[in-house]
């Protein structure tokens, strides 16, 4: 519509400077593997992972402890990772409630207008590509931390991803989820 050379380019989604490669493949040459155990959400030993850093929220392939007898037959999900004992946590079904989250805390929030907004203040957030709006507050505001509370539980929040406020079609910044 405005004549952009880029118009017609097809969108990125993954990760551009590591080129046309697995992902997995590329952590394996700058991380150590530290494998460990994975746990269901009773404690449970149900596999063991090749280390917590190449595992994230929500995934669902790749886990490698798919048809076990004992359970459901749903899909398995990442839900958390526990670095203290470096367990791998994970869930059945797309919908368990560990999966889903009313409220995150976000670092290094950063704010295009150079101020945080009033808090708490009603907006906006996305914390997913492609996410559709997810009405929330922000509820706390301390030097560059805040706090986020939805209207409706979120899926898969992962520490280490970003948190980004809108009001309207207005990106007002965001930050780095921390929890």
């Amino acid at each position: 519509e405005a004549g952009l050379p880029n118009h017609a380019k097809k969108d990125s989604t993954g990760i551009c400077f590591i080129g046309e490669r697995p992902f997995r493949e590329f952590l394996n040459r700058y991380l150590p593997r530290v494998p460990g155990k994975i746990v269901d959400e009773r404690n449970r030993a149900v596999g063991e992972h090749i280390g917590l850093a190449f595992y994230t929220i929500g995934q669902r392939k790749g886990i490698g402890i798919g048809g076990r007898k004992e359970t459901s037959g749903e899909a398995w999900y990442v839900a958390g990772k526990r670095l203290e004992t470096n367990e791998l946590v994970v869930v059945q079904g797309r919908d368990h409630p560990l999966l889903m989250k009313r409220s995150l805390h976000a670092a290094d929030a950063s704010w295009i207008a150079g101020r945080a907004p009033a808090s708490p203040s009603a907006h906006a957030a996305k914390t997913r590509y492609r996410q559709a709006d997810a009405p929330c507050t922000l509820s706390k505001v301390l030097d560059s931390e805040i706090r986020v509370d939805f209207e409706a539980p979120q899926w898969a929040v992962t520490p280490g991803q970003s948190v980004v406020l809108y009001d309207r079609e207005v990106c007002l910044g965001g930050g780095i989820i921390t929890d």
